[in-house]
């Protein structure tokens, strides 16, 4: 039996295989290296996890889908899935919404497809994001909340993810668990979100602009805490078909600015700043109310921005020679 993870190059998707490998589970990888950021970083992540013998890897694109349905022939003892591929991120989908309606919708339905397809399929465990939470002003968000209005692309994406799996939960009798996702960071994150634009402008001495001219909070989540509570809901697949969604994140919200003083720490060295409206689309608060998953699956953060940055600083510098 082995565990499919797509977006196995991926940020989280590398670490959970990790995880999983580490443990003695036999798990196939699929991702596509999307030039989103640079695929460097993705194959890095990827190489030390082929090395292992329980790993096998296809290079291949979620929405294809003759190459995705072709994986449930190819490797019919597939008896958990773990979905992180995605097209990430809120300012692109301004600019090119394709990529995250192929990517996201249409990519997660061939997903949706291919568990179908799986006989022996016990979970199926796919990322979701706080961004589905859209312009509710109620904090901390809870999974109880309603999630009609979003506003990004992209979190429009996410929920049509959550609804399609809902229907297919009805119609085919799967097990699934959706996976809200708050911003996740540490070793080998995206260099896209602000820990690593953070870094490297201070590393670099250039400026760092941030919106909404800094009075943003997020619930910024460790990615060893992500590892463990996506672990802990694998784990443990309801015992009846059904679908279901929990929240995964510090459930501490941390300003940004007070943010970026642990980096200015971490670096000994003060950032340049100048702040700046935010475009749109951002979300400028976000917190988790954690209370289901710590009840169902006995998990608990562990890993606060005093620890994580300093973490996150110290592999950065390692990664980039400094």
């Amino acid at each position: 039996m082995s565990i499919l993870i797509t977006g196995a190059a991926g940020f989280i998707g590398s670490h959970v295989a990790r995880a999983l490998l580490s443990r003695g589970e036999q798990v196939l990888g699929i991702d596509n290296f999307s030039d989103y950021y640079d695929p460097a970083l993705k194959r890095a992540r990827l190489d030390p996890l082929c090395e292992h013998k329980g790993f096998t890897f296809v290079e291949a694109d979620i929405s294809d889908r003759k190459a995705t349905l072709g994986l449930a022939i190819r490797y019919p003892g597939i008896d958990r899935i773990i979905h992180l591929a995605a097209q990430p991120g809120v300012h692109l989908s301004l600019t090119d919404p394709y990529v995250y309606v192929q990517t996201n919708v249409v990519g997660h339905l061939v997903m949706l497809e291919l568990a179908c397809h799986l006989p022996r399929l016990r979970h199926f465990v796919y990322a979701s994001s706080s961004s589905v939470y859209g312009s509710n002003r109620k904090q901390p968000f809870s999974v109880t909340d309603r999630v009609d209005h979003p506003i990004s692309l992209y979190a429009a994406t996410k929920r049509a993810d959550e609804l399609m799996t809902e229907v297919y939960t009805h119609l085919h009798g799967l097990r699934a668990t959706g996976l809200r996702y708050f911003t996740v960071y540490g070793p080998w994150g995206r260099p896209d979100m602000a820990p690593y634009i953070f870094a490297r402008a201070i590393a670099a001495g250039t400026v760092i602009e941030l919106f909404h001219r800094g009075e943003v909070t997020r619930d910024f989540s460790y990615i060893d805490d992500i590892v463990a509570g996506t672990i802990a809901v694998l784990d443990r697949p309801t015992s009846e078909p059904g679908h279901r969604f929990y929240n995964l994140a510090a459930a501490r919200s941390e300003n940004l600015r007070v943010f970026l003083g642990h980096f200015e720490k971490a670096f000994g060295k003060a950032a340049r700043i100048e702040l700046k409206p935010g475009p749109p689309g951002d979300m400028t608060e976000t917190s988790a109310d954690i209370t289901d998953t710590v009840r169902d699956f006995d998990w608990h953060p562990k890993v606060q921005v005093e620890e994580g940055v300093p973490n996150f600083v110290e592999w950065f510098k390692r990664y980039h020679r400094l």
